[in-house]
């Protein structure tokens, strides 16, 4: 790579969004912070956007995505609505959106896959590299345990996240779904209360925890006759995230349209067992 990528990050003053401009800045040769921006109201509108770790990134975070005309691409860890507006501005300069939002409508689903016919998009749930190992793990495991085992989806996130179930938590769901031959989302499970009889063979149960800090834990659970297996993932720091996103900024700069996850960035798309 001759030329550090031009990055603009969206969300600059959450704790994702620092996560990525401080991750960034530590490769100044790879990565190059072109704009940081955020929503009306921010502490950090008119300072500079890495103020709160001790440095000096000389790019002061502006109110709205406009700052990124001449970015290559957008890092976007903020919500559906925001989201939305900034795909806009991508669209308009041309600007290749890594998104980690989630909470996505269809509809939403709907326009990102359309803007994706004209410019690459990398769409992930879970940007960390552990995590998506752990999905191809699950499914797996559910390509196996198809048949006397139940499958139930356990995550854990700090008290201030705003959807249920989390977006990994539902990527983990719609991939053993497929690997076990269950059609989803018709075998999900959101909630349980009050007589519910017993379960069918092919449902899949989700279980929501929201307390504390808790950064991210995800769990699938295989449970049968007399044993179970859990595969698990915890994250203990959002840097995980911040790297895998920057890996993706590596990937999707050089697609010229489409629409990507994370098993293609990390080529695990291709990846089989034997």
């Amino acid at each position: 790579m001759s030329h550090a990528i031009r990055v603009a990050v969206a969300g600059a003053s959450g704790k994702m969004g620092q996560a990525v401009i401080s991750e960034l800045l530590a490769s100044p040769a790879r990565f190059e912070l072109h704009a940081a921006f955020d929503q009306p109201g921010s502490a950090l509108l008119g300072r500079d956007a890495a103020e709160r770790f001790g440095m000096s990134s000389g790019v002061k975070v502006t109110e709205g995505p406009e700052a990124c005309r001449g970015a290559q691409v957008l890092i976007d860890f903020t919500r559906p609505e925001a989201t939305m507006t900034h795909l806009k501005v991508c669209q308009q300069y041309g600007i290749r959106p890594v998104i980690g939002t989630t909470g996505f409508s269809d509809e939403q689903h709907q326009a990102i896959k359309e803007l994706s016919s004209r410019q690459a998009v990398v769409l992930a749930p879970n940007m960390s590299v552990g995590v998506n190992i752990f999905f191809r793990l699950a499914e797996l495991a559910a390509g196996l345990m198809n048949q006397g085992y139940d499958i139930e989806i356990i995550e854990a996130h700090h008290r201030a996240k705003v959807d249920a179930p989390s977006g990994t938590a539902l990527k983990a769901g719609e991939r053993v779904a497929k690997a076990a031959g269950r059609q989803w989302p018709q075998s999900a499970v959101w909630q349980r209360h009050g007589y519910t009889g017993a379960r069918n063979d092919d449902d899949i149960g989700f279980s929501v925890i929201r307390g504390g800090d808790i950064i991210g834990d995800h769990t699938v659970m295989f449970a049968g006759q007399g044993e179970r297996i859990e595969l698990t993932h915890r994250s203990s720091s959002r840097t995980t995230y911040a790297t895998g996103a920057l890996r993706a900024a590596v990937f999707v700069v050089e697609q010229p349209s489409g629409l990507f996850d994370m098993p293609d960035v990390l080529g695990l798309s291709t990846l089989k067992a034997e």
